[in-house]
C-alpha cells in the first residue's frame, strides 16, 4: 500500500513538470511578440510626448517674447510720461521763482510806500493836534464838550426825521394797505357772513308743577345723588318757580344731563337704575349728535379726509360757546373766509380752510387739560397725523408760537375777522366794564402819559401825553410799546386801536 501511494505521488509530480513544459515552450513565441507589441506602443507615446512637449515650449516662448516686447514697449512710454512731467515740473518752477521774485519786488516797494504814508500820517497827527487846539482855544470848549455838543444836536435832528419818515411811511403803507386790506375783508364778509347762531347751552330745564322737584330729589335725595354722580352735573334745586338748574364747567356733559332730565320728568319714573338708563341712552345720542355735527362743519367748510376722532373732537365744539358766539358755527365762518382770503392772495387755499376749521379744536377739551386751547388742539392734531404747516397755523393763531406759512396768517386774519365782525359776539356788561377800566389802567401806567379814555365800547382808547415830557418821536414809540402790553395782559375779540394824543397850547393874557 505504501508503495502504491509513493508511486501515484511520484506520477503526479512528473505530469505536472511535463506539463509546465509543455506550456512555456508553446507560449513563449506568443508572450514575445505581446512583449514587442506593448514596447512598440510606448516608444510611440514617448515620441508623441515628446512632440506635444516640443511645441508647448514653442508657444511659450513665443509667448513670453510678446509679453517682454509688450512689457519694453510700456517701460519706454512711462519713461516718455515721466520726461514730459519732469519738464512741466521745472517749468512751473521757473514760473514760481520768477512770480517770488516779482512779489519780492511788490513787497518792497509797499514797504517804501507805507513808510511814506506813515510820514504823512505822522505830519496829519501833528497837523490835527495843532488844530484842535487852536479850536479848543478859540470855542473856549474841551473836546468831550463838543462831542456831546454835536452829539445833542445830531440825535435831536435824527429823531425829528425818524419820527418824520416813519409818519411819512405809515401814512404811505396805511393807504395803499388799508385800502386793499379793506376790499379783501369786506369782501370775504360779503360772501361767507351768515346770521350768526349765539345758540348757548341750556342749562335751566322747565317742569311741569312744582311737586316735581321733589320727585327729582327723591326720597332723602337718593335720586338727586344718584343723578349728580351719574351724569357728572350739579342740579340746582331752589325757589325758581317750575324749574330746576344744571350746573357743570363741561358744556358736553350738560346736554347730556339736560336731555336725561328732560326724559325723566317727561316718563314720569324717577329712581337711580331708571336715571342711570336714560343717561346712558343720553349720551348715546349726544356722541351720534356730536358726530354728525362734525361732519355736516366738515361738509360745510370743504375740508376732506380728516381723521374720524378729530371729526368727533370738532363735533364737541356744537356745545361750546365764546361770548356767545358757537364755536363751531364760528370754525365753519373763519374756514370760509379763510378761503376767500388765501384764493385772493395766492395762497394754498385748502391747507388754510384746514386751519381755520381746526384752529379753535383745543376748546373742546381746554376744560378737562392743562395749557392753552391753541397748544392743547395742535398737539391733538399732530397725533392725529394733521398736516404739519396746518398744525402751525392752529397752534400760532394766538402768537404763541412763531408762524411759518401765510396760511397761518390768514388763518388768524380769518379768526379776527369772524369773532369782530358786528353781530358776532357779545359780551356781558361786568365783562365790557372791566375790560373798559384795564385799558385805562394800563394807558395811564406809562411815564408822560396825562390821561387815557376807552371809546367805541373798549375798541380804542386815547391817551393825553404830557408834550414836555414826551417828543413826536416819543408818542409813536409809546402807542407801540402800550399795543404790545394790552396784547400781551389782555383777552378780546377783535382789535383795540391806540391813539396817542400830542399837544403844545401857548396861553398869553392881554392886559
Amino acid at each position: 500500500m505504501p508503495e502504491l501511494l509513493i508511486g501515484l505521488g511520484i506520477g503526479v509530480v512528473l505530469g505536472a513538470v511535463v506539463a509546465a513544459v509543455v506550456t512555456r515552450y508553446y507560449m513563449k513565441p506568443r508572450t514575445e511578440a505581446v512583449y514587442e507589441q506593448l514596447k512598440q506602443e510606448t516608444e510611440e507615446k514617448r515620441r508623441l510626448a515628446e512632440k506635444e512637449v516640443e511645441t508647448m515650449l514653442a508657444t511659450a516662448r513665443e509667448e513670453a517674447q510678446q509679453i517682454r516686447q509688450e512689457a519694453e514697449k510700456i517701460i519706454e512710454r512711462r519713461y516718455q510720461d515721466l520726461a514730459r512731467a519732469e519738464e512741466r515740473v521745472d517749468r512751473r518752477s521757473e514760473n514760481l521763482d520768477r512770480q517770488a521774485k516779482r512779489l519780492e519786488a511788490r513787497e518792497q516797494a509797499l514797504n517804501k510806500r507805507q513808510s511814506r504814508l506813515d510820514r504823512q500820517q505822522n505830519e496829519l497827527n501833528k497837523l490835527e493836534e495843532q488844530h484842535r487846539a487852536k479850536l479848543e482855544e478859540v470855542a473856549n470848549m474841551s473836546v468831550e464838550e463838543a462831542r456831546q455838543v454835536l452829539l445833542q444836536e445830531v440825535e435831536k435832528e435824527a429823531r425829528q426825521d425818524m419820527a418824520r419818515l416813519m409818519r411819512e411811511i405809515e401814512d404811505e403803507a396805511r393807504e395803499t394797505a388799508e385800502s386793499r386790506a379793506r376790499e379783501l375783508i369786506a369782501m370775504a364778509i360779503q360772501r361767507i357772513a351768515s346770521d350768526q347762531v349765539a345758540e348757548i347751552t341750556v342749562s335751566v330745564v322747565p317742569l311741569p308743577n312744582e311737586d316735581m322737584k321733589g320727585r327729582i330729589i327723591g326720597r332723602n335725595g337718593r335720586n338727586i345723588r344718584a343723578f349728580e354722580q351719574a351724569a357728572g352735573v350739579d342740579i340746582v334745586v331752589d325757589d325758581t318757580p317750575e324749574a330746576v338748574t344744571i350746573s357743570s364747567f363741561d358744556p358736553v356733559r350738560r346736554e347730556i344731563a339736560r336731555r336725561a332730565l328732560e326724559k325723566l320728568i317727561a316718563d314720569g319714573r324717577i329712581h337711580p337704575a331708571r336715571i342711570e338708563k336714560l343717561i346712558q341712552d343720553a349720551q348715546k345720542e349726544v356722541d351720534q349728535i356730536i358726530k354728525e355735527a362734525g361732519e355736516q362743519a366738515a361738509y360745510e367748510a370743504n375740508v376732506h379726509g380728516l381723521h374720524p376722532e378729530i371729526i368727533k373732537m370738532l363735533g364737541r365744539l356744537k356745545y361750546r360757546t365764546s361770548y356767545g358766539q358757537n364755536q363751531l358755527h364760528h370754525a365753519v365762518e373763519a374756514a370760509k373766509i379763510a378761503a376767500v382770503l388765501a384764493s385772493e392772495l395766492g395762497a394754498n387755499v385748502e391747507i388754510a380752510k384746514m386751519g381755520a376749521l381746526l384752529h379753535d379744536l383745543g376748546k373742546a377739551m381746554d376744560h378737562e387739560q392743562e395749557g392753552t386751547h391753541a397748544m392743547l388742539g395742535a398737539e391733538f392734531a399732530r397725533r392725529f397725523r394733521v398736516p404739519e404747516i396746518v398744525v402751525n397755523a392752529i397752534a400760532s393763531h394766538h402768537h404763541e408760537v412763531p408762524q411759518e406759512s401765510v396760511e397761518a396768517i390768514i388763518v388768524e386774519a380769518a379768526d379776527a375777522i369772524s369773532g369782530a365782525r358786528p353781530g358776532a359776539r357779545r359780551e356781558s356788561l361786568e365783562n365790557y366794564i372791566k375790560r373798559v377800566r384795564t385799558l385805562e389802567e394800563i394807558a395811564t401806567s406809562f411815564p408822560g402819559v396825562e390821561s387815557a379814555y376807552a371809546l367805541q365800547a373798549g375798541r380804542e382808547i386815547r391817551i393825553l401825553v404830557k408834550p414836555g415830557v414826551i417828543d413826536d418821536y416819543g408818542a409813536m414809540r409809546l402807542s407801540k410799546d402800550i399795543a404790545k402790553t394790552i396784547e400781551e395782559s389782555m383777552q378780546y375779540p377783535g382789535q383795540i386801536q391806540v391813539t396817542v394824543i400830542r399837544e403844545t397850547r401857548a396861553v398869553g393874557y392881554a392886559k
